[in-house]
Protein backbone atom coordinates (compact mmCIF):
# COMPACT_ATOMS: atom_id res chain seq x y z
CA UNK A 1 0.00 0.00 0.00
CA UNK A 2 1.05 3.40 -0.77
CA UNK A 3 2.43 4.97 2.79
CA UNK A 4 0.81 8.15 1.62
CA UNK A 5 -2.82 6.57 2.30
CA UNK A 6 -1.57 6.09 6.19
CA UNK A 7 0.20 9.21 6.62
CA UNK A 8 -3.22 10.68 6.04
CA UNK A 9 -4.90 9.18 8.94
CA UNK A 10 -5.07 11.47 11.73
CA UNK A 11 -4.09 8.77 13.96
CA UNK A 12 -0.80 8.55 11.78
CA UNK A 13 -0.45 11.90 10.47
CA UNK A 14 2.90 13.09 13.25
CA UNK A 15 4.45 9.51 13.06
CA UNK A 16 7.96 9.20 11.90
CA UNK A 17 8.21 8.45 7.72
CA UNK A 18 9.88 5.27 8.65
CA UNK A 19 7.15 4.02 10.88
CA UNK A 20 4.41 4.63 8.14
CA UNK A 21 6.35 2.69 5.73
CA UNK A 22 6.90 -0.21 8.45
CA UNK A 23 2.70 -0.10 8.19
CA UNK A 24 2.00 0.54 4.73
CA UNK A 25 4.33 -2.68 3.77
CA UNK A 26 1.64 -5.18 5.86
CA UNK A 27 -1.26 -3.20 5.47
CA UNK A 28 -4.45 -4.13 3.14
CA UNK A 29 -7.66 -2.35 2.06
CA UNK A 30 -11.34 -3.79 3.12
CA UNK A 31 -13.99 -1.62 1.44
CA UNK A 32 -17.36 -1.62 3.53
CA UNK A 33 -20.91 -0.83 2.65
CA UNK A 34 -23.48 0.46 5.09
CA UNK A 35 -25.00 -1.65 7.88
CA UNK A 36 -22.21 -4.13 7.22
CA UNK A 37 -19.91 -5.33 10.65
CA UNK A 38 -16.03 -4.41 10.62
CA UNK A 39 -16.12 -5.88 14.31
CA UNK A 40 -18.61 -8.37 15.76
CA UNK A 41 -18.29 -7.94 19.37
CA UNK A 42 -17.32 -11.21 20.69
CA UNK A 43 -15.48 -12.48 17.50
CA UNK A 44 -11.91 -13.05 17.25
CA UNK A 45 -9.30 -10.18 17.10
CA UNK A 46 -7.71 -11.09 14.05
CA UNK A 47 -6.80 -7.41 12.63
CA UNK A 48 -6.71 -3.82 13.73
CA UNK A 49 -8.82 -1.34 11.79
CA UNK A 50 -7.78 2.49 10.64
CA UNK A 51 -10.47 4.18 8.90
CA UNK A 52 -9.29 5.65 5.88
CA UNK A 53 -12.63 7.25 4.60
CA UNK A 54 -16.67 6.81 6.50
CA UNK A 55 -18.38 6.55 9.41
CA UNK A 56 -19.41 3.71 11.80
CA UNK A 57 -21.21 3.21 15.05
CA UNK A 58 -19.69 1.57 18.08
CA UNK A 59 -22.06 -0.56 19.60
CA UNK A 60 -21.82 -2.51 23.03
CA UNK A 61 -24.40 -4.78 24.62
CA UNK A 62 -26.41 -3.25 21.75
CA UNK A 63 -25.94 0.34 22.84
CA UNK A 64 -24.24 2.58 20.36
CA UNK A 65 -21.37 4.09 22.41
CA UNK A 66 -19.62 6.28 20.13
CA UNK A 67 -19.71 7.03 16.31
CA UNK A 68 -16.12 7.04 14.76
CA UNK A 69 -14.73 8.09 11.01
CA UNK A 70 -12.31 8.88 9.44
CA UNK A 71 -8.76 9.24 10.69
CA UNK A 72 -10.40 6.88 13.43
CA UNK A 73 -8.63 3.50 14.47
CA UNK A 74 -10.86 0.61 15.81
CA UNK A 75 -9.87 -3.05 17.04
CA UNK A 76 -6.82 -2.54 19.41
CA UNK A 77 -8.31 -3.91 21.70
CA UNK A 78 -8.87 -7.64 20.66
CA UNK A 79 -5.52 -7.46 18.24
CA UNK A 80 -3.16 -5.94 21.29
CA UNK A 81 -4.91 -8.89 24.04
CA UNK A 82 -2.52 -11.05 23.85
CA UNK A 83 0.90 -11.93 21.37
CA UNK A 84 0.00 -14.31 18.04
CA UNK A 85 1.08 -17.36 17.96
CA UNK A 86 3.94 -17.06 15.25
CA UNK A 87 3.20 -20.50 13.34
CA UNK A 88 -0.41 -19.59 12.34
CA UNK A 89 -0.72 -17.90 9.43
CA UNK A 90 -1.24 -13.79 9.94
CA UNK A 91 -5.26 -14.13 8.63
CA UNK A 92 -5.84 -17.04 11.12
CA UNK A 93 -4.38 -15.58 13.86
CA UNK A 94 -7.20 -14.33 16.52
CA UNK A 95 -6.77 -12.06 19.51
CA UNK A 96 -8.82 -11.63 22.03
CA UNK A 97 -12.45 -11.52 21.54
CA UNK A 98 -13.58 -8.08 20.30
CA UNK A 99 -15.34 -5.80 22.92
CA UNK A 100 -17.85 -4.15 20.92
CA UNK A 101 -19.37 -4.38 17.32
CA UNK A 102 -18.47 -1.71 14.81
CA UNK A 103 -21.15 -1.20 12.00
CA UNK A 104 -20.60 1.25 8.71
CA UNK A 105 -22.93 3.89 9.03
CA UNK A 106 -21.80 4.76 5.74
CA UNK A 107 -19.81 3.28 2.57
CA UNK A 108 -16.04 2.92 4.10
CA UNK A 109 -12.53 2.21 3.03
CA UNK A 110 -10.32 1.06 5.88
CA UNK A 111 -6.86 0.00 6.26
CA UNK A 112 -6.31 -2.90 8.21
CA UNK A 113 -3.29 -4.48 9.49
CA UNK A 114 -3.31 -8.50 10.75
CA UNK A 115 -2.76 -8.63 14.29
CA UNK A 116 0.71 -10.89 14.16
CA UNK A 117 1.73 -7.64 12.07
CA UNK A 118 0.94 -5.18 14.75
CA UNK A 119 2.73 -7.20 17.35
CA UNK A 120 6.12 -7.27 14.35
CA UNK A 121 5.88 -3.33 14.63
CA UNK A 122 7.19 -3.29 18.28
CA UNK A 123 10.68 -3.44 16.63
CA UNK A 124 10.10 -1.19 13.28
CA UNK A 125 7.19 1.50 14.40
CA UNK A 126 7.48 1.69 18.64
CA UNK A 127 5.41 5.35 18.41
CA UNK A 128 2.76 3.58 16.58
CA UNK A 129 2.90 0.68 19.20
CA UNK A 130 2.95 3.14 21.78
CA UNK A 131 0.09 5.44 20.81
CA UNK A 132 -2.08 2.04 20.43
CA UNK A 133 -1.63 0.69 23.76
CA UNK A 134 -2.28 4.50 24.79
CA UNK A 135 -5.63 4.33 23.03
CA UNK A 136 -6.49 0.34 24.33
CA UNK A 137 -6.17 2.21 28.02
CA UNK A 138 -8.36 4.91 26.85
CA UNK A 139 -10.75 2.46 25.59
CA UNK A 140 -10.51 0.22 28.65
CA UNK A 141 -11.15 3.06 31.17
CA UNK A 142 -14.32 3.61 29.35
CA UNK A 143 -15.79 0.41 28.99
CA UNK A 144 -15.00 0.70 33.03
CA UNK A 145 -17.07 3.31 33.32
CA UNK A 146 -19.49 2.26 31.16
CA UNK A 147 -20.02 -0.97 33.72
CA UNK A 148 -19.97 0.97 36.51
CA UNK A 149 -22.58 3.64 35.25
CA UNK A 150 -24.76 0.76 34.28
Amino acid sequence: MDSSRVAAIRFFSDVPETEVAAIAEVAFEIKMAPGETLAKAGGPGYALFAIEAGTADVVVAGTKVRSVGSGDVVGEIAVLASPPDPLTPPELAEGGPRTASVVATSSMRVIAVYKRDIWALERHAPVVVQRLRARLDEHRAADEQRELDA
